[in-house]
């Protein structure tokens, strides 16, 4: 790899090389937002050319991908820590997305979930196949018996998928006036938690 640029500390690595420019991807965000980082300022933020940033990624929007996926995977584990005690399965899924909803909007890197268009986590990518497994995957780290609920891990797909299109909803299309958590909650009790009670 050229001695050059990377502000006279060239990555040691390929894996090392993509991890700065996602990183640096991340600070040209934080500055300019989602919509007006380009290519440039990227390149310009490691002091290398642009046809060095597309030896690693195609396109900004790649790069914006993965800062958003790096994200969700810190938060993810955020709303684990935030779970645990909760072994029941019905106010675990509901309490999960009452920290969704109250958390994405709120911090750069998830609230880019929002904004990638067809790509994002939370659009119409909510329902594919493979977003809807890292869904499932999610929902096995929470700490709930899901078999002694009576969910099989089958199941948990179609969990995973409700919970996504319920998900999706909520964050781009919010309650107008807002709705605050208490009313969220009630709502979410209501008519999301009793589908466990048939599970059982």
């Amino acid at each position: 790899m050229a001695r050059h640029g990377w502000g006279g500390r060239p990555p040691a690595s390929d894996a090392e090389a993509r991890q700065r420019i996602v990183d640096a991807t991340a600070r040209c965000i934080d500055r300019h937002g989602v919509t007006k980082t380009t290519l440039s300022d990227v390149a310009n933020e490691l002091g290398v050319t642009r046809q060095t940033v597309y030896r690693h990624f195609d396109r900004i929007s790649d790069i914006i991908g993965e800062v958003a996926a790096q994200g969700a995977e810190s938060f993810v584990d955020r709303l684990i820590a935030h779970l645990q005690g909760v072994g029941d399965p019905a106010e675990a899924v509901v309490e999960g997305m009452v920290f969704c909803v109250r958390t994405i909007p709120t911090e750069p890197r998830l609230s880019l979930l929002l904004q990638l268009g067809d790509s994002s986590a939370f659009s119409r990518g909510a329902t594919t196949a493979d977003t809807i497994a890292y869904g499932a995957k999610m929902l096995q780290r929470f700490p709930v018996d899901w078999a002694a609920a009576g969910i099989g891990e089958d199941d948990l797909n179609g969990l995973a998928e409700i919970i996504m299109r319920l998900l999706t909803s909520l964050l781009q299309h919010p309650s107008r006036p807002p709705q605050d958590e208490t009313r969220l909650r009630a709502l979410l009790d209501r008519w999301l938690a009793p589908a466990f009670n048939t599970a059982r």
